[in-house]
């Protein structure tokens, strides 16, 4: 597995909140048990059942909630590779068989049996998710009488660039502010989002979760704008405060990115031809944006027409992710 970056990191902590957790579960998963769920329960498990072998998997976190009367385990698992794992539903299988001996060891049975389970992935990769979210589908085909004994074990996944999200002003929850923000495209977008999170967060015990989200935020800023926006953020002392200063600041911010971006297009291709000059630029933005640039798109941009340069640097601050902008199954 890959070392976490901040984006990952800040994701973990995001989802150590048991409200996000909650619009995780309200908004993206799917069923009528959701109706008799008391979220007011909902609480983080020690997953200290984990072995010594794997205390290197830090992005997997287990929460449980009551349904009516009965309690439900959620096994949450936050995938940031840049494709999807081929063998995910076997992992699942081996992580939830581990949570499973946890509450037989711990005699936290329903009537002599496991409680109900539900693994979920939350994919934020850039290619669609194509592996099989049923391990008996990592197996091959069985031979005459023996496909009885193909296990099986289905997880649920959350396919973040794929979701088909509401365009309008209105949001069901701060989850959803989050997968739209990441997709965002201008200020206009970024402060209304925000302002809308914000709304949500009005709670005194949501304080805690207020201040994750707006360290958050600013590295979600940050990470679509060159370095420099930094200072400019930091005179802002709380994203969530409704005031004039966030949409000055954010709008002189992209303003300046794009000035910054263009003068060194220009720079680039007097120096070395204008081609070279974009490609350049362009390398230099998106490092920024989703450092490092994997081989793929090295590749689009070494092999890229006047006409493609020209496209992909009037949209690459507005992008949502690497693969929308230089389209890798283009031709």
């Amino acid at each position: 597995m890959s070392t976490d970056t901040p984006h990952d990191s800040g994701y973990k902590q995001l989802f150590s909140h048991p409200d996000m957790v909650r619009d995780l579960l309200t908004g993206f998963v799917p069923g009528p048990w959701l109706q008799a769920a008391r979220f007011d329960t909902l609480e983080r498990v020690n997953a200290s059942y984990v072995s010594e072998s794997d205390k290197q998997r830090h992005d997997d976190m287990v929460w449980r909630l009551q349904v009516g009367p009965r309690w439900v385990w959620i096994y949450l698992l936050l995938e940031f590779q840049s494709q999807d794992d081929p063998w995910m539903a076997v992992r699942m299988m081996v992580y939830v068989g581990l949570l499973a001996q946890h509450l037989i060891k711990e005699r936290q049975l329903e009537d002599g049996r496991l409680p109900a389970l539900i693994p979920l992935v939350l994919y934020n990769g850039a290619r669609p998710w194509k592996a099989p979210t049923d391990a008996g589908h990592c197996f091959a085909p069985s031979l005459p009488g023996l496909a009885r004994f193909r296990p099986r074990l289905l997880f649920h996944l959350i396919d973040e660039a794929r979701l088909q999200l509401s365009t309008s002003s209105d949001v069901r929850n701060v989850v959803e502010a989050l997968f739209r923000l990441e997709r965002s495209t201008g200020p206009s977008d970024i402060i209304g989002l925000i302002k809308a999170a914000g709304s949500l967060l009005q709670a005194p015990e949501q304080k805690a979760l207020r201040r994750t989200l707006d360290l958050w935020f600013r590295r979600l800023i940050r990470r679509k704008m060159p370095e420099t926006a930094e200072p400019d953020l930091a005179a802002i002392p709380n994203l969530f405060e409704r005031t004039p200063m966030l949409e000055d600041t954010l709008e002189r911010i992209f303003k300046q990115a794009h000035k910054d971006g263009l003068q060194a297009g220009r720079q680039e291709g007097r120096e070395e031809g204008r081609e070279e000059g974009i490609t350049l630029m362009l390398r230099r933005v998106l490092e920024q944006r989703f450092d490092p640039l994997p081989p793929w798109a090295e590749q689009r941009l070494s092999e890229a027409t006047r006409q493609q340069l020209d496209q992909w640097s009037q949209h690459m601050l507005s992008a949502p992710t690497l693969e929308a902008l230089l389209n890798p199954a283009e031709g």
